[in-house]
């Protein structure tokens, strides 16, 4: 860990790209587990996709609104919150993340990036207008215009949004530290970001639960969990 911490201290442009498991040790189960919910595997990745809220928007909404409940009975964790702090000290230059429950944000910190956008608000299918998410806890599925409110996500069948792609393209190629926690590193094109941050010279390290397709390019692999090994190296930074 010394050799680990010596090299995040040291680092210019540190970038985080976070996943599913950053978000797991809040507490929040991944809705793409199987055997987490009311919901199969192949139901939430059906209901996650713009087929279901064209054709089955009642069971969309109900899908959304136990995701949304999620987000509110939740909290960001101590890794979250060493990110933010790290972000304050200057060391932290971007995070990059596939989660879309709003923690690190709610941490405090600024420089997020959210590839697959965020279920802390929805937005009107009809005009645009957004709203924050609790209109959904509140049983208001429809905008003022009549419209319906979904939630301001990446849904599967939907580009993943611009900006956000390219400040994290920008931020991987910038990085000279590549830290990834909690993803399995097998969605694309979100995967891309460590494969071009180390082609362009970064040091990557992986700290995930289970191997992942890119731990043989990674310079550091861990498998434990997040705010441990968080907690460890800001000890020492």
């Amino acid at each position: 860990m010394d050799s680990l911490n010596q090299l995040i201290k040291s680092a210019n442009n540190l970038v985080v790209f976070t996943g599913a498991g950053m978000s797991t040790e809040s507490g929040l189960p991944d809705f793409r587990s199987a055997n987490r919910g009311l919901w199969t595997r192949d139901q939430k990745q059906y209901l996650s996709s713009t087929n279901a809220l064209n054709d089955h928007l009642q069971e969309f909404i109900e899908f959304y609104k136990k995701r949304v409940q999620g987000i509110h009975e939740f909290k960001p964790h101590k890794g979250h919150n060493i990110l933010a702090e790290w972000e304050k000290m200057g060391v932290l230059k971007q995070i990059i993340t596939q989660n879309v429950d709003g923690f690190h944000q709610e941490a405090g910190n600024e420089k997020v990036a959210e590839l697959h956008g965020t279920l802390k608000k929805v937005h009107c299918e009809t005009c645009g207008a957004s709203y924050l998410s609790e209109e959904y806890l509140h049983g208001n599925y429809a905008c003022s215009c009549g419209g319906v409110l979904r939630p301001s996500i990446v849904l599967f069948g939907e580009m993943l949004p611009e900006k956000p792609f390219l400040t994290a393209e920008e931020a991987a190629i910038k990085s000279d530290v590549f830290l990834v926690l909690g993803s399995s590193l097998s969605v694309s094109p979100a995967n891309q970001f460590p494969l071009l941050a180390v082609e362009t010279g970064a040091k990557l390290i992986i700290v995930n639960k289970e191997p992942t397709e890119m731990d043989g390019i990674a310079d550091y692999v861990i498998h434990e969990p997040i705010g441990s090994v968080l907690k460890e190296i800001n000890s020492k930074l």
